[in-house]
């Protein structure tokens, strides 16, 4: 039985990186903005927010008092607001501020193989159109993972409530989404899903080994709306009518970050270019190192 389990497990981490464009095409949605190699001071940019991507795998009991170890730590002076879920039927959250960055944070656990039911979020991937209750006004056509969409409606009222209250407190309204692996996922959605909720507020996102989301129309979306970061290290899966947004940042064998501009640009420099086959790459490297950051709790 464990090894069965565990088969399953592994079999639904890869298929939870599923890409846009059927196998054999060309995505039509290319950038004319040239590939660039990033530079120390904007790689070390990320940092702080690599470590909070790695807080929503702790606790909620230690991110509400900021006491989770090294993540806590390297950003000693966020101020923590609300937290919730179990890690299993919920992936675990939390909200707060940093006076540094002066951003509210808001952060979504990823996928933890030990537990089952985060996995089989993973790979339920059928494309469904975004609850309208949640995100208004948008398009019929714009599909998403449905899985992913059932872990973002799990936690997105309890967030927005929490996001609400530290507006106030700290009287900002930028607000930073981070998350890795599935929290990625769930922090791209709930980037859209705040923008749509507070459109006083100047809402991006910042994630990691983000898998593919929705179709090329939910990728059309989030370009138009929403300012997003996601970083990649070496892995790429291409699968089933997916496709990311802009915003790539590619770690690539190397260990040299690429900005990759566009939506799924097909340079060797970028992942789908460097990584082209389905389903390739190391599987250990999705959980860093980003910038010697091995993301986790």
């Amino acid at each position: 039985m464990f090894l069965f389990l565990k088969l399953w497990s592994t079999l639904a981490f890869l298929r939870s990186f599923v890409d846009a464009t059927p196998l054999g095409t060309t995505s039509p949605r290319r950038s004319l903005d040239e590939i660039s190699t990033m530079d120390i001071v904007e790689i070390e940019a990320f940092k702080p927010y690599t470590y909070y991507a790695g807080a929503a795998y702790c606790n909620p009991s230690t991110t509400l008092t900021w006491a989770c170890g090294f993540n806590c730590e390297a950003n000693p002076n966020f101020q923590p607001v609300a937290s919730g879920g179990d890690g299993a039927t919920v992936q675990y959250w939390y909200v707060g501020y940093d006076a540094d960055l002066d951003t509210i944070i808001v952060g979504h656990q990823g996928t933890d193989i030990a537990k089952l039911l985060p996995v089989v979020t993973d790979v339920v991937f059928l494309l469904s159109p975004l609850d309208a209750a949640l995100f208004p006004n948008v398009s019929s056509g714009v599909l998403v993972h449905s899985g992913f969409k059932q872990a973002h409606a799990n936690t997105a009222t309890l967030v927005l409530s929490a996001v609400t209250k530290a507006m106030s407190a700290y009287s900002t309204n930028t607000i930073t989404v981070v998350g890795h692996s599935l929290g990625a996922a769930i922090a791209l959605l709930d980037g859209v899903f705040l923008n749509l909720q507070l459109p006083s507020a100047s809402v991006s996102v910042k994630s990691y080994g983000m898998p593919r989301v929705g179709n090329p129309q939910f990728a059309d979306y989030v370009d138009q709306h929403l300012s997003v970061s996601h970083v990649n290290n070496k892995c790429a899966k291409r699968f089933l009518g997916f496709a990311h947004c802009s915003g790539e940042k590619h770690i690539n064998d190397s260990s040299v970050w690429i900005n990759c501009p566009g939506q799924d640009n097909e340079s060797n420099q970028c992942v789908v270019g460097e990584v082209p086959a389905i389903l390739l790459g190391n599987a250990s490297d999705h959980d860093g190192p980003y910038d010697g950051v091995i993301i986790g709790c």
